[in-house]
């Protein structure tokens, strides 16, 4: 399956987009990252030009027309929830400009969130970044200096030194983080576990909700 940025794709890249191309959004908790834990809405966008082989959720890098939902509605039902984050997510939710979808999430009070392999310009007002970069399309470079969190994906040994070189340009107060790929994790979780030993500016991350088998 290959990722295809469609014509509609292209008319949001650049322009305010409401309504988004949603391919699901849910209450759950926060299964990966400094977040892990939390109740959190996500909001799952359709739409991506990455591609990663290893992708979990295929399914999102395209859209149709049935899936377009309004951002006011979307922030009023996620607010509904009962939680404070929005987790914004993908697909790959750079593609868009979310400056309407995370004024509408400020307005409800809740805090936002997003998850990207900054591959284009970041447009909206985020609580907290993200930043999980992959090796198909590199991110830009001003998402190092605004991530909270670097999150890598670990699939073989190489991925450790790959890891470095990203978190290399990040700034002092971002919080780097390690993660196996699911497929792969019998093998480099251990890899990791020692890794971080011997490298303590690391930390751990889990796909917790995997594990409780939960959304």
């Amino acid at each position: 399956m290959k990722s295809v940025l469609l014509k509609n794709e292209q008319k949001l890249l650049y322009g305010l987009a409401n309504p988004l191309p949603v391919m699901e959004h849910f209450y759950t908790l926060q299964g990966e990252g400094v977040y892990s834990g939390n109740p959190a809405y996500f909001i799952r966008l359709a739409g991506c030009d990455v591609g990663c082989h290893w992708c979990d959720v295929k399914e999102s890098w395209q859209y149709d027309e049935t899936q377009m939902q309004e951002v006011e509605i979307l922030a009023k039902t996620a607010s509904e929830s009962g939680t404070n984050i929005v987790v914004i997510t993908g697909g790959e939710p750079s593609i868009y400009d979310l400056s309407l979808l995370t004024q509408a999430c400020h307005r409800y009070g809740l805090r936002t969130h997003i998850e990207t392999a900054g591959v284009h310009p970041l447009k909206g007002a985020f609580d907290w970044v993200c930043l999980s970069p992959k090796k198909f399309i590199p991110p830009l470079q001003d998402y190092y200096a605004i991530a909270n969190e670097l999150k890598i994906i670990v699939y073989n040994k190489s991925d450790f030194h790959w890891a470095e070189q990203h978190a290399a340009p990040c700034s002092d107060k971002t919080t780097l983080l390690l993660q196996a790929e699911w497929g792969q994790k019998e093998k480099m979780y251990p890899l990791i576990t020692n890794y971080i030993l011997q490298n303590p500016q690391w930390k751990l991350s889990l796909q917790t909700h995997k594990y409780l088998e939960i959304p």
